[in-house]
């Protein structure tokens, strides 16, 4: 009796496979579906050469604190020594495309979403930070919002810098009571408890300019 081939979409699926993808409608030696489609591969070959191309862009502290092969990070490392959108540069991230193909992606992607979560994170936290800054100088009367938020907060100290903000803004001084403001706030949100004293001697409302 000859035997019939069953049509395409009735042969079985390969031994391990739990979903439906692309594949090469060419049986294989087992009479099973064949291997992954042209398409698919390219597919995956060029989201690992994105994903390279994300590790490229982070910096050299983010890179160390990822774990990865010598050779990635040997090559993420020369990347950085190349002038970016030239030839040299297209070749070598392609090079870095190469070197995925043998590496694991799942634990480098996730690095990569832990660092953009904490990233947007800090970023939102900052504005936050800015706006309060901006309506405590404007209103002195923010200070008790400040100091429900941050209980340990020194309200003498943050009163005279508010002055002295506003004193630089009249005067088109060089910011520095408004961006010590700011660096009050971060460290009472990181939990800080005591505020150093200024290195140097702060012009109060009452000291000549």
């Amino acid at each position: 009796m000859i035997p019939v081939k069953k049509p395409f979409k009735d042969r079985p699926l390969p031994r391990g496979m739990s979903a439906p993808e692309e594949l090469d409608p060419e049986l294989d030696d087992s009479g099973f579906y064949g291997r992954p489609s042209k398409s698919a591969k390219k597919r995956e070959v060029e989201a690992l050469q994105e994903l390279g191309a994300k590790l490229v862009e982070l910096s050299s502290d983010q890179i160390k604190k990822i774990e990865m092969p010598d050779e990635l990070r040997a090559a993420l490392k020369e990347a950085h020594r190349l002038a970016p959108r030239t030839e040299g540069m297209r070749r070598h991230l392609q090079f870095i495309g190469r070197i995925m193909r043998k590496v694991d992606p799942e634990p480098l992607q996730a690095a990569l979403d832990k660092i953009a979560g904490l990233s947007a994170a800090e970023n939102a936290r900052m504005h936050q930070r800015e706006r309060l800054r901006d309506r405590f100088i404007a209103d002195e009367k923010v200070i008790d919002e400040i100091v429900a938020k941050f209980p340990n907060a020194d309200i003498q100290y943050l009163r005279q810098q508010r002055r002295n903000a506003i004193r630089e803004q009249e005067l088109k001084k060089p910011p520095k009571a408004y961006r010590e403001i700011f660096r009050i706030l971060r460290e009472l949100e990181n939990g800080g408890s005591a505020l150093p004293v200024p290195t140097e001697p702060e012009h109060d409302e009452g000291d000549e300019a």
